[in-house]
Order: C-alpha cells, then sequence, then structure tokens
C-alpha cells in the first residue's frame, strides 16, 4: 500500500469514527426478521412504483398509495414545474357485470401514444380506461389468457399473444382479429421461448413482435420448439405430485429453430424473412426502419463469435448485411442500436476496442463518425433528443465503481458528464429527450429520486428513502480499496468491519462472492437485503469482504474473456489472491476464512471448496455444479460446446472434484428452480455421498431461482447465520 493510499484509509478511518458516534441516541441492531419485513417495507415506501414517461409530452406518471385509504392513485407529475394530478385511482377501475364487481387492476398500465387513455392487463384480460369520457371497457373475455400486450403507434389496436398466435383488435370497434393460426405450446408466435428472454433479450421479457411505426404491420419471431430436450420440474406439495414439462436446451443440445415473419394487418399474410439458411443461429435483436418499409435484425451464430446485422425487404423477404462484428472469444449482444429519423445512419455501439463505445453508420455499412471512445463502457444507450442533436448514455467514465449519465453531440462534439453525486444513477429518459428522471443509489442510500433538464441542471429531488440507516443501526461504511496481486493486476474489493473494530483483535473474514461474467459486485450502490445482512454480520464481529476478479463486468471485453473455456479457472485464482492479501491484515484470523455465494457465486462457493484448502466454511445457493446441465445460450459463449471442449467442462465443474471437498459446506437450492435446476444440486450431493464428505443440505419446496418467499428467505438467512455461527466464528479450541 503505498502513501497515497494510507492517507486515505485514515481519512476514512475518520469519517467511520464520526459516522458511528454522530447520534447519543441508542442504535439498533439488525436482524433477519426486520431486514426481510419492516425495513424492506419502510425503505421503498416512497418509492414512486411503475414509473412512466409519458409518449407525448414532458410529463411522467407513477403509482402511489394512499396511506390513509390504501387506495392506489396513478400520479401524473409535470418534469418543467413539479404539478401533480391524480388522473385515476382503483375506485375507478370497477367493472360492474350482472353477477358480479370486478377490481381491474391498476398495476400493469399502458399510455396510449396520443395519451388519450391506458391499457390494463388484469385477470388475464385486456382493459382499455379512455380519459375522454372517463369509462372503463373490457377489450377480451376470453378463459384463455391474452399475454404481451402493445398497443399501436397509432392508437387505434392493441396487440397480443393468445395460444401461442398474435392477434389484435380495434379500440373502437372491440373487433379481433387473429394474424397467426399456426400456434401451438411447441411453436411460438410473437413470444420468445426461455432461453431467449433469460439470455438475450432480459429476464422477464418474453414479447417477441414489433410493431411497424405506421401501424400497418407487425414483425414477429417464431420459435419451433420441438428439437429442444425437455426438463421436468415437479410440484411435490399436493398429496399427488403435478409435472411441469419446460423446454429448456441444455450445452450441446439442439436449440429452438427461429424464423422472422411480417404480417400485414390488412391481409393476415405473412412474409417469411431471409435470415439464411443455416438455422442453427440466433436472432437476438429485431427493428423497424423509420419508414416502415424494412426491417434490420442481428443474426448471431451458435459460437456467438460472429454478430450480422441485417436489413431486409418486407415485401419480398430479402435481406443484405450491413454490419458484422467477430471476435475471437464471444460477443455480447446489448441495446446500442438508434435509427435517425431525418437521416439514412444508425448509431451502432460496438466492443471491438476492448470496450463498448457508440458509432454513426450509414445504411451501407459505412462508419461516419465514433461518437465515443477510451478505456471505459457504455453500460447503457438511453437515446436521441427529438431535434437529433445529442445522444444521451450511461457509463463508467468517470469511476468504473460507479454509473454516470452523460452526453454528446451527434457531430461528435461536446462530450460531457450531467450527474455529479458519487454513486450509481439509473436514468429514464422523456421521449423528447428534453428532461429525465434519475434514480440515484448509494452506500446507504436505497434510493432518491431527481428531475432533471436535459442539460444536467436539477429542478428538484422528487422522492427519497425515509430510513436513514446511518442514525437508526449500529453500523459502519463499507470500505473501497484497491490492491495489487502477484501478478501485477489492481484487483477493486471493499470489506464491512465491525462497527466498533478494534486493529488490535482479530475477526472472522466472509467472503461473498459472485465472480461470473456480467456482473459486478464491486459498486457504489446500496446493495439491498443482500448487504443488510452483510451489516448484521458485521455486527456480530465478522469482516466482510469481496472483490471483483477477471471474468466480471466493469473493465471491458479483455478483462471480461478471459474466463473463455475454462469457467471457474481464473476467477479462484484471482479470489486466493484476495484470500493472500487478506492474511497480510493483522487483525485478520486466517484460520477462519470463509466464503458464500448464489447461482454463479453458489458454484464458486462449490469450486473454491473443491479446488482450494483455504476456507474454513462456505455457503453454496443454487449453484451450477456441472455446465451441461446449464442452458445453450450462457454456457456456450463462454464455454464453447461441450462437444468442443470435454476437458474443459469436466475442468470446471466441482462435481468431479467432490472428493477434494475441504471446510463445512452447507448446500441449498429450490426445488421449483427453473434456472439452475434442483438437478445440479442432486448431481453434487450425489458425488460427495460417494467421496463419503459430510456436509449440510437444504431445499426449499417449490422455489425459484431467487428463493423470493418471505418466510423462506427468513428461514435461509438465519440458517446461514447459524452455521457461520457455527464453523466460521467459533476458534477450532471453542
Amino acid at each position: 500500500m503505498d502513501g497515497k493510499q494510507t492517507t486515505a484509509c485514515w481519512i476514512i478511518s475518520f469519517l467511520l469514527i464520526l459516522v458511528t458516534t454522530s447520534t447519543g441516541q441508542q442504535r439498533e441492531q439488525l436482524t433477519v426478521e426486520e431486514i426481510f419485513t419492516t425495513l424492506s417495507r419502510e425503505m421503498y415506501r416512497n418509492y414512486p412504483n411503475r414509473l412512466k414517461w409519458l409518449p407525448a409530452s414532458d410529463r411522467f406518471s407513477y403509482i402511489q398509495r394512499d396511506r390513509e385509504s390504501g387506495i392506489l392513485q396513478l400520479v401524473v407529475h409535470q418534469a418543467n414545474n413539479g404539478r401533480e394530478n391524480v388522473v385515476l385511482t382503483s375506485d375507478d377501475l370497477k367493472f360492474i357485470t350482472d353477477t358480479d364487481t370486478l377490481d381491474v387492476s391498476l398495476l400493469n398500465y399502458q399510455w396510449l401514444p396520443d395519451e388519450s387513455g391506458l391499457l390494463l392487463d388484469s385477470d388475464a384480460d385486456i382493459w382499455y380506461y379512455s380519459l375522454t369520457n372517463r369509462r372503463l371497457v373490457r377489450l377480451t373475455d376470453t378463459p384463455d389468457k391474452e399475454e404481451e400486450i402493445q398497443i399501436s403507434p397509432d392508437s387505434r389496436k392493441v396487440a397480443f399473444v393468445r395460444n401461442f398466435n398474435l392477434y389484435v383488435i380495434d379500440l373502437e370497434s372491440r373487433e379481433e382479429q387473429q394474424l397467426t393460426f399456426d400456434g401451438h405450446k411447441d411453436l411460438l408466435n410473437g413470444k420468445l421461448d426461455w432461453v431467449y428472454q433469460e439470455e438475450l433479450v432480459g429476464r422477464g421479457i418474453f414479447r417477441g413482435y414489433w410493431w411497424a411505426p405506421n401501424g400497418q404491420f407487425i414483425a414477429y419471431l417464431q420459435f419451433d420448439e420441438t428439437p429442444v430436450p425437455q426438463y421436468p420440474l415437479v410440484d411435490w406439495m399436493p398429496y399427488h405430485p403435478t409435472l411441469e414439462l419446460m423446454r429448456y436446451p441444455k450445452a450441446g443440445d439442439p436449440n429452438p429453430i427461429v424464423k422472422l415473419g411480417v404480417v400485414s394487418l390488412s391481409t393476415a399474410q405473412t412474409v417469411w424473412i431471409d435470415t439464411g439458411e443455416n438455422t442453427d443461429i440466433y436472432l437476438p435483436r429485431v427493428y423497424w426502419l423509420p419508414s416502415s418499409d424494412g426491417l434490420a435484425f442481428m443474426r448471431l451464430d451458435r459460437y456467438q463469435r460472429h454478430l450480422e446485422f441485417l436489413f431486409a425487404d418486407i415485401q419480398t423477404g430479402k435481406s443484405r448485411v450491413v454490419l458484422e462484428e467477430r471476435d475471437p472469444y464471444f460477443i455480447n449482444v446489448g441495446d446500442f442500436v438508434h435509427f435517425f429519423r431525418k437521416s439514412q445512419r444508425l448509431i451502432w455501439g460496438s466492443e471491438r476496442t476492448g470496450y463498448r463505445h457508440l458509432y454513426v453508420y450509414d445504411y451501407n455499412g459505412n462508419l461516419i463518425r465514433t461518437l465515443t471512445s477510451g478505456k471505459w463502457m457504455v453500460t447503457h444507450f438511453l437515446g436521441v433528443d427529438k431535434d437529433e442533436k445529442w445522444v444521451y448514455f450511461t457509463a463508467t467514465e468517470k469511476d468504473l465503481r460507479e454509473r454516470h449519465l452523460y452526453r454528446v453531440r451527434t457531430n461528435g462534439k461536446d462530450f460531457k458528464r450531467l450527474t455529479r453525486k458519487e454513486g450509481t444513477h439509473r436514468i429514464s429518459l422523456s421521449f423528447s429527450g428534453n428532461y429525465f428522471v434519475d434514480t440515484y443509489s448509494h452506500l446507504l442510500t436505497p434510493f432518491e429520486v431527481f428531475v432533471y433538464k436535459n442539460n444536467g441542471k436539477q429542478l428538484r429531488l422528487f422522492a427519497a428513502s425515509e430510513v436513514d440507516l446511518a442514525a437508526r443501526y449500529h453500523i459502519r461504511l463499507p470500505e473501497f480499496f484497491t490492491f495489487e496481486g502477484d501478478n501485477g493486476i489492481t484487483y477493486y474489493a471493499s470489506m464491512i468491519k465491525p462497527p466498533d473494530f478494534d486493529p488490535s483483535r482479530t475477526y472472522p473474514v466472509l467472503v461473498y462472492v459472485y465472480g461470473g461474467p456480467h456482473a459486478q459486485v464491486i459498486r457504489k450502490v446500496f446493495g439491498g437485503t443482500r448487504f443488510l445482512w452483510h451489516l448484521m454480520l458485521a455486527q456480530r464481529g465478522y469482516i466482510v469482504f469481496s472483490m471483483d476478479n477477471r471474468g466480471s463486468w466493469g473493465r471491458g471485453h479483455d478483462w471480461e474473456k478471459v474466463v473463455y473455456e475454462q469457467l471457474g479457472k481464473y476467477e479462484l485464482e484471482d479470489q486466493l489472491r484476495g484470500v493472500a492479501y487478506l492474511k497480510t491484515l493483522p487483525y485478520v484470523d486466517p484460520e477462519r476464512i470463509g466464503i458464500w455465494g448464489w447461482s454463479y457465486g453458489g458454484y464458486m462457493t462449490l469450486y473454491a471448496l473443491t479446488r482450494s484448502r483455504v476456507f474454513k466454511a462456505g455457503i453454496s445457493v443454487a449453484p451450477v455444479t456441472d455446465w451441461r446441465d446449464y442452458d445453450t445460450i450462457y454456457t456456450e459463449r463462454y464455454m464453447n460446446l461441450p462437444q468442443e471442449n470435454p476437458e474443459g467442462y469436466r475442468n470446471s465443474s466441482p462435481v468431479f472434484f467432490a472428493d477434494s471437498l475441504s471446510g463445512k459446506l452447507l448446500l441449498i437450492h429450490g426445488t421449483g428452480d427453473d434456472n439452475v435446476h434442483f438437478q445440479n444440486s442432486i448431481h453434487m450431493v450425489d458425488r460427495l455421498i460417494d467421496a463419503g464428505k459430510q456436509f449440510d443440505f437444504m431445499v426449499y419446496p417449490q422455489q425459484m431461482h431467487g428463493i423470493r418467499s418471505t418466510s423462506d428467505r427468513i428461514h435461509l438467512f438465519n440458517m446461514m447465520t447459524d452455521f457461520l455461527e457455527e464453523h466460521l466464528k467459533r476458534h477450532q479450541s471453542d
């Protein structure tokens, strides 16, 4: 540690003392029960739920609950002056039938593009509320669920998926039109399959169709799932257990065969787009050209090393390649495309320099200019203002541990950071680009919501958490720092110390790890309930340590690609460098270092316990234990196909090294996990038993990957706490 780092640490320590002694009142101890019940509710009581910019004006809406009556209210906020009005309440959404009164939910609302009304998704049906005549209309009343609902750009029709087929309904006449007719459970029209939404598009986003700007056509993906193997999800709770089969392609398995079509509303006929002869590909993104006469889409090869951007004629289906990206390891697909309305130009995001940056191209694939550059990365593309003068995006330019809003002119000039407060800024840009809402978070700040002008001028604090964690609880701020490994690499890390930390004592250390691609642990952001649990452990006398190893997110493609074809290897090497650093600290007990993680972090915990001997105890939640058991898109991106990398798959799997387990293990999984299947833990348990290894194993019936049930989470984190108290906190002689 150099002199500057030493001085900085002394300053941080002094500030921490101030934080922990600034109030004379007796501050509280955290408990698991409080973290997952009252505290979670109190922290986000003021959070503006379902905040959305209105399509045609510089106003945004959000849902709030009246604290006295409990009535939900849809409030519209005017960005320029802060004036608000309630446009709708849950009392307005009572639908009276001959036999009953139905309460239509306000939560899943969409604004019509002309702002004349709202579309509501409630009880598996579609509802329309006209703000003009204050009338609630039921658009569908069927035994089947209407899904993936989307309004046309002209506010006249609503599209949806029912029984795996595309439909539209006219808002005025309420006439329904079916657009596809061949859909069934293994042939999906307009709805993404599980693996696309999980690994390519975004978790929870299943809509696989797109309205043309003129409202006359819909582009959609069709998934033929018949080649994909099925995985059984068993619900053990009924006296006679039930079985649900889901299509889930594991590494090396056949993927769904995907086609891209354009259906005309006037004819209900589909023109299939030429996506090439090879069907073993991915079509991760689809866009309409502003003129509505052409379509753009991405084509990604199975190995995810070759990405093509194509334009297609919707009348003939013919397509041509406009742009290409190649990488010897893997390509990260993102949403970094924008088509200018006033010229045949587009914005394109690329990692070709090792960092994601933005470029302007013409429709023939010729580079016009570079918009951003440097050893930092654009993290989210937010949009272009209505005059097409400014491009808005978030990036790591200031500090890779933070996220800030930036803008640059479309001519590449006047690059500027618009947010200033240290921490993480999540931005929602108005459709015009005149204003933005900044949802800000920092270490002990769950959220603050601000309204800004597009030039970075703050207009007002709109909402903030009511909970002052530092004032209420006996806690100590996390410390952020860097250290250098024996390989000369600088690593970013954080540490939470006990609030009454005494450097003359020695403490047990719990290493929290994720470690995998597309995730970054060392962030200046509020870490939610997991972070609160870490603070609770610090109150009980633990030090909680984390670091970002190679392969993680935030430091560019070269940092991430190191893991290719050998997941676990370099991640653990780096985590062990973190342990070596910990052992240089006089207040760390080198015999009492533990590790825990969830999902990829659960995998890393098992990998660490079977491939090293430095951890006294470990907790692995919902881990992958053999990458052959995980899905094609994620796994093959980083591991290649198992048929082409058998040794890499074997060496990366803790299952094959179960006889080397070192330290106490608590293994946890939900039986209903549709992401990292319960089978992963079953395989690990079987090998541990064969190896004669003792361990603790806990299952949560019906729980999915996140184990979201409040009662289950309380049980889980209390059990984890007890495990650490028994196996990590105590000395061997205790």
